[in-house]
């Protein structure tokens, strides 16, 4: 390295006593000896120094071909690199942006926060974007960034990003394409996407996404067959939960409160008809959800109405086996609670209402027909 530090002192006397050009010729110089060799960090620094106060005198365009220089190179000075990122032109400053190594995720976010949209878009296509970044794309950026970060496969979302990109989707179909491509998207979520998204991207997914295509089926489509209910309803103890409900509910009385009160005494009649009342669901919805155990809709269905915890998990016990689940399964079922948005678990219920045809009313009404009185 006495060979490198001699000739970057010389460099520095270049910058004091030089022109313009040599400068340049110096600066070039000097990032050629940078890229080609192997150095400690200490020796980065040195070489940064120089290099740093060449780069403040050189024009736009010769900061661009810095910039592309030093984008791929794990030389590359720290504060150098910086100093191209934040630059004001996105000439200069997208080469770093998008490929260099030498910027942390605090820097990103930073620039992210205090930059122009085309700075954003540049890291958006980053080979590597953690979630505190893509947090922070997915809530400033602008139609383009958010569908450049989606369809990065390198990059990684919290389920906070997940849940910002769902609602951006509503009125971008190429976006909800490329959330519902990403194989990592929780499931719940996932139904969230397929409640809101049109009928093109819903077909377009299944055919993309084999893997997924009875899910999607199965939110845009009714199950067929006969549905097997824990009560049926011609028994006394139906109709008795009916009427009993249904007046509660014609005198504004069936709330959150009354929900509980019936699920941790296990009365699923009560539960059921008050369900389908209050989402304005059919009662087949509901009860397919608690005969089924269906957590993910049970939550849902709780979420939508603004229910707590406590609601939520009395609705699980009740549609569980036996009324029972494991201390480690609940927990599970706590955080994926808490995870769901409001709006779009409504969003899934208004997906199941305008999926329910014609001939399925009917056939609600022969089988329950005292509900529809």
């Amino acid at each position: 390295m006495t060979e490198a530090r001699h000739l970057l002192q010389e460099l520095n006397e270049a910058i004091l006593r030089g022109s313009p050009e040599s400068r340049a010729r110096a600066l070039w110089h000097a990032t050629d000896l940078l890229i080609e060799g192997r150095y400690t960090e200490d020796q980065i620094w040195i070489f940064g120094e120089v290099i740093g106060r060449l780069a403040d005198e050189i024009e736009q365009a010769a900061r661009a071909k810095l910039s592309r220089r030093l984008a791929h190179s794990s030389n590359a000075p720290f504060r150098v690199v910086m100093n191209l990122a934040f630059d004001d032109s996105i000439d200069v400053a997208g080469p770093v942006l998008q490929h260099s190594r030498r910027l942390d995720s605090r820097a990103l976010v930073e620039n992210i926060r205090t930059k122009s949209q085309p700075h954003l878009l540049a890291i958006s296509k980053r080979n590597s974007i953690p979630v505190e970044v893509t947090d922070e794309l997915v809530t400033r950026g602008n139609r383009e960034v958010v569908q450049s970060v989606a369809s990065n496969n390198n990059a990684s979302f919290s389920d906070f990003g997940f849940l910002q990109m769902i609602k951006r989707s509503e009125t971008d179909s190429i976006l909800a394409e490329h959330i519902g491509l990403r194989k990592e998207i929780p499931r719940h979520m996932f139904q969230q996407l397929i409640a809101k998204a049109s009928d093109d991207v819903k077909r377009k997914l299944e055919q993309e996404r084999p893997d997924m295509a009875d899910e999607i089926h199965a939110l845009v489509t009714d199950v067929t067959g006969k549905l097997h209910s824990k009560f049926g309803p011609a028994t006394k103890t139906y109709f008795e939960a009916k009427r009993q409900v249904t007046g509660l509910h014609q005198r504004g009385r069936l709330n959150e409160k009354s929900i509980l009160e019936y699920a941790l005494a296990h009365k699923t009649e009560e539960v059921t008809v008050g369900l389908s009342l209050l989402c304005s669901l059919p009662v087949d919805v509901v009860e397919r959800t608690l005969v089924h155990n269906n957590t993910e809709m049970i939550l849902i269905l709780a979420k939508a109405l603004g229910y707590d915890w406590q609601t939520a998990m009395s609705l699980l016990f009740l549609g569980a086996n036996d009324h029972r689940i494991g201390s480690g399964d609940l927990e599970d079922l706590k955080r994926e609670f808490a995870r769901l948005d409001p709006e779009t678990s409504q969003g899934v219920l208004k997906a199941y209402r305008s999926r329910k045809s014609a001939a399925a009313v009917e056939m609600d009404q022969r089988r329950l027909p005292q509900l529809y009185a």
